[in-house]
């Protein structure tokens, strides 16, 4: 086995040994287990890429479910689930440690990459390959509003994804029994591998407007947000964002990189069942 792929191998490992002690640990003299399941879909504006100076409508399905600690979903369908903001992210999950102060899992997903087809302005470089990223996440509950929490995922295949880190500072206010605020401000890191596939150009992309480039480790971007999400029936959820962010050292001077600072927006509505 190539000696790159070893530590996505042991964090896989890792994964599968500590969601299954944690299982085992779960407490025993509670007979019911939460079983809740979200079909949705949502509309968003956003970047054709990190950077990009064009803009892109997508309509995406979104869905979840999750049984005790353990959570599969899409990306954005695991906050719907609850009001309270998530760490755990996409893809499929498990809760670790789940407390009043402390949250700590892990989770699997499948990472699409990025396409050379994905805008105009990526003609010529080399395609992102899809990949299996895991990842590790804590929060920790600072107050009856506010929460910090961080994260780093892994590249577990091999196929140049890297590594990215993110630590974020959440708030959180109910404006009623069925309506609830949430803001979030936090800054994320990429390793060289990472760095480099996304905003390095190699030489035989090489054209008029893009010159070679290499990208090192270092802060990715910064980037905050808003979103409000309210119960319109006891089942009926809707939600809405709006988040921006700029691309720092590196990945702001890229070649790739047209606008430094991108925002976007999104609205949906989902089903919410059951809570028991």
């Amino acid at each position: 086995m190539p000696v790159s792929r070893l530590p996505g191998c042991a964090l896989l490992a890792a994964f599968f040994a500590i969601s299954t002690v944690a299982t085992a640990a779960d407490d025993p003299e509670s007979p019911v287990t939460t079983s809740r399941y979200v079909l949705g879909a949502s509309l968003t504006v956003a970047p054709q890429y990190p950077g990009s100076g064009r803009r892109q409508t997508k309509l995406r399905p979104l869905w979840a479910y999750q049984y005790g600690r353990w959570r599969v979903s899409t990306s954005r369908a695991s906050s719907v689930l609850g009001f309270a903001s998530d760490p755990a992210g996409p893809g499929a999950s498990a809760e670790l440690i789940s407390g009043k102060t402390w949250r700590v899992g892990a989770a699997l997903r499948f990472d699409s990459g990025r396409s050379s087809s994905d805008s105009v302005d990526l003609e010529g470089m080399p395609d992102v390959k899809r990949t299996l990223r895991g990842r590790f996440y804590a929060s920790y509950r600072l107050g009856e509003q506010w929460n910090l929490s961080g994260s780093v995922s892994q590249d577990l295949i091999g196929r140049h994804g890297g590594a990215v880190a993110s630590l974020d500072l959440g708030h959180r206010i109910r404006l009623g029994e069925r309506t609830e605020l949430s803001s979030g401000i936090g800054v994320s890191f990429g390793n060289a591998t990472y760095m480099n596939t996304y905003f390095g150009v190699p030489d035989r992309a090489v054209r008029p407007d893009r010159a070679a480039f290499s990208a090192g480790a270092g802060a990715r971007d910064v980037h905050l947000g808003v979103a409000v999400m309210t119960a319109v029936t006891p089942r009926w959820i809707a939600f809405a964002n709006i988040g921006a962010s700029k691309l720092l050292q590196d990945a702001a001077a890229s070649p790739l990189t047209k606008h430094g600072l991108g925002s976007s927006a999104s609205v949906g509505l989902a089903y919410r069942c059951c809570n028991q």
